[in-house]
């Protein structure tokens, strides 16, 4: 009996040694780099998949009617400021003079843009960062919206362009470059999302080239009349524009939303909760937006008399005074949400304002124009593209490339993996640990010096250099 025992024993011993799993036939000849690409991604778990906390539903304390109004009324101190929005009312009501009506307009946009920024961080806390950046962008340019509208049903092509651009330039080198540089002032580094921003960037890209094109069409048939062309080019290229950004948009909110998901971790985001019901968050939002384009009306109108008294040219108030007027909102958000180490939203901001007047709110304009009659066409002169050009160029290089990676003593090891199979293959370059999604106050730094260096290059730049294909104004005639 104890024979038999042990002798089962003995093959339970035995079996219990024998792997489970039965192992792989070893391979003969090398595997090819595919495989062992595939490999690597299948053990990183790259073709599960990802987690989309952003659709994950969080449950979020009442508040209050009377909170809500407590709140926003403590949001900030800049809110003393408010005063100054029936003052700049009255003043264009009343008559005052240009200057009185510009000053205290300037002011009330301040407060204005600061609640914006509220409610959208308010909001933000209940859509995620991406969609909350997406609808500040989108409240945000339309102020320019309006204000583009008017200024093309009165036939000023050259202003609604050179705003367009301004606003463009704005955004993407003078509120990045804030963002960067005052959220690295706080914080070491500060994580925002790579895929997200490197896509944006990349539109930005495609949207310059929508401006590259027509200027270098109209170059290349130097001496011809080619205006007729360029009006079809426009309004074929603003069609396709359109397109694209409609499918951003389904590839960012359905499709691919989970490539959104905020890296960052912001100050006491673990906490964070409503500071007002949602009503009065869209209240607030609506609200909010027309008295900043009321105001920004009012802003405008007075900007001719400044121009005379201060002996500015129309190009620099078009392309620098008037969008960093216009893109207040937008900016005061930007930077608060930064500060506060929420770089997605702060990016989602910057960027995407600028994504949105590139491949929407320029459109818009050569297709209105269309129906109503006007000759608005995405031609912009050969100097205004290369600024264009460059800051899309500089911009798409600080996302993807950090530069404490780049000046890194390391910088061999960081790009060069050597493969399993060494014979083959060798050494390949890889580039993703470059494209880290961090940020610095150096890179805000540099961005601000280039803002600075294209306004002082605008401020000498002659209207008569930025006319259109008349060559005559800065309109263009029906």
């Amino acid at each position: 009996m104890d024979q038999t025992l042990s002798m089962a024993s003995a093959d339970d011993q035995a079996n219990s040694c024998k792997p489970l799993i039965k192992p792989m036939s070893v391979r003969s000849e090398p595997r090819s780099p595919m495989e062992i690409h595939e490999l690597s991604d299948a053990e990183n778990g790259v073709f599960a998949d990802p987690p989309n906390p952003q659709t994950e539903k969080r449950t979020f304390k009442p508040v209050s009617v009377k909170d809500g109004f407590m709140n926003i009324a403590k949001s900030s101190y800049v809110n003393v400021l408010i005063i100054f929005v029936p003052l700049g009312i009255i003043a264009k009501l009343v008559g005052w003079s240009p200057t009185v009506i510009f000053v205290l307009n300037f002011l009330a946009i301040v407060p204005l843009a600061k609640l914006l920024g509220y409610a959208t961080e308010d909001l933000s806390i209940r859509v995620g960062e991406t969609l909350g950046g997406l609808l500040n962008a989108t409240f945000g340019n339309a102020v320019e919206l309006i204000i583009s509208i008017i200024a093309l049903t009165k036939n000023l092509i050259r202003i609604v362009q050179a705003s367009m651009l301004g606003s463009i330039l704005s955004n993407l080198v003078f509120v990045l470059g804030f963002c960067f540089f005052l959220g690295g002032l706080k914080n070491y580094e500060q994580e925002f999302n790579a895929t997200a921003a490197q896509t944006s960037a990349s539109l930005m890209a495609i949207a310059t080239s929508s401006l590259l094109l027509p200027a270098a069409f109209v170059a290349s048939t130097s001496g011809l009349n080619v205006e007729d062309s360029i009006l079809s080019i426009s309004r074929a290229t603003a069609i396709i524009l359109l397109v694209i950004y409609a499918g951003y948009l389904y590839f960012q909110l359905r499709t691919h939303s989970a490539l959104f998901v905020a890296t960052g971790k912001a100050e006491n985001d673990e906490s964070e909760d409503p500071q007002m019901p949602l009503w009065m968050v869209l209240a607030l939002l609506g609200f909010v937006t027309v008295l900043v384009a009321v105001c920004a009306e009012f802003l405008v109108g007075a900007i001719d008399e400044i121009v005379l008294q201060w002996h500015l040219t129309e190009t620099f108030v078009g392309l620098i005074l008037l969008p960093i007027v216009g893109n207040a909102a937008e900016h005061v958000t930007a930077v608060t949400v930064s500060l506060k180490n929420k770089m997605d939203l702060a990016i989602g901001v910057a960027i995407g304002s600028s994504m949105q007047i590139a491949l929407l709110v320029t459109p818009l304009m050569v297709i209105i124009g269309w129906i109503i009659g006007v000759k608005m066409t995405l031609y912009f002169n050969v100097y205004e593209t290369a600024v264009m050009f460059i800051s899309v160029l500089i911009v798409n290089y600080l996302i993807g490339c950090s530069l404490l990676h780049f000046f890194s003593v390391q910088f061999p090891k960081g790009i060069l993996h050597r493969t399993p199979d060494t014979d083959n293959l060798g050494y390949r370059l890889d580039f993703t640990n470059l494209q880290d999604g961090k940020s610095n106050w150096l890179e805000g730094l540099m961005l601000l010096g280039v803002y600075l260096i294209i306004s002082i290059s605008f401020f000498y730049f002659p209207d008569q250099a930025g006319s259109g294909l008349n060559g005559n104004s800065t309109t263009s005639a029906q």
